[in-house]
């Protein structure tokens, strides 16, 4: 299928969706509801992983497109499971490793103080958890993807993301929390945070008694730099998440390069060789 890109932020400058979008027809919203670009990014990744799952055999054809955005829980597992088969993520080996630690020595040390912020999905009473957990999980996708991105100086997606969908007063903020110590923070939360040496979007949802978060390490402070032998484990770890962003967005770009976009600009890639 040819590609049929259009890049409504041109005739909405507030980042508003004008007009009905969809992916190979389906459409990624009603006709009444007004999303933002960002919402609008998200649902489009979603329904091309869902078709695509769709179309490989891993997920039924009778499976429902999300009018709300919401996955059901057989599409969820249905796109973890294509992705785990169709991404090709080489494992790192130990000269990159080396290079990657030697370019880093801040990264990989022991430390009681993080700066980050997150996008928090909070759990209320009568909330619908499964629904919950898909919109955080489509948010953790998108900002893993794109959070670093900036246009013209333009807010990383990141700091989008927490200014539309977060539920903390941090979103305002693009969901900066400043400099945190173990004390600071529930001790779930600081469980998966401390005592790691992970700098970036982490990838995988952090669980509190608050709801869920998507968190990213800014800075990590307080330690001893730490021996290659030490963290061999980490710089591995550090890079296959590298690879996977890489090749994550590559998927995107090209299974939207097969498909018929509509009012959304999802960057499709003509080819499967992207860069």
């Amino acid at each position: 299928m040819n590609a049929e890109t259009l890049n409504p932020g041109a005739a909405a400058p507030h980042g508003i969706a004008p007009r009905l979008a969809r992916i190979n027809g389906v459409a990624l919203h009603a006709e009444a509801e007004t999303l933002s670009m960002e919402a609008l990014r998200q649902r489009a990744c979603s329904e091309l992983l869902r078709q695509a799952a769709i179309e490989s055999g891993v997920l039924e054809s009778t499976d429902r497109a999300p009018g709300d955005g919401v996955l059901s829980e057989a599409a969820s597992r249905a796109i973890v499971a294509w992705l785990e088969r169709e991404l090709q993520v080489p494992e790192p080996s130990e000269e990159a490793c080396r290079r990657h630690h030697a370019a880093h020595p801040a990264r990989y040390r022991t430390g009681q103080r993080v700066r980050i912020r997150h996008v928090l999905f909070a759990v209320t009473p009568g909330m619908d958890v499964v629904a919950l957990r898909n919109r955080a999980e489509a948010c953790l996708l998108d900002v893993r993807c794109h959070g670093g991105k900036t246009k013209g100086g333009a807010s990383t997606g990141f700091e989008r993301a927490a200014r539309e969908l977060s539920n903390c007063p941090s979103g305002a903020e693009g969901g900066a929390l400043g400099w945190l110590t173990p004390a600071d923070c529930a001790p779930e939360f600081a469980r998966e945070i401390f005592g790691h040496v992970e700098v970036g979007v982490l990838p995988r949802l952090v669980h509190s008694r608050f709801g869920l978060h998507v968190v990213e390490v800014l800075e990590r402070e307080g330690g001893e730099p730490q021996s290659f032998e030490s963290v061999r484990g980490a710089v591995a770890t550090a890079l296959r998440q590298q690879a996977y962003v890489t090749a994550l967005r590559q998927c995107l770009q090209l299974l939207a390069g097969q498909a018929t976009v509509e009012g959304v600009d999802l960057d499709a890639a003509q080819t499967p060789l992207v860069q």
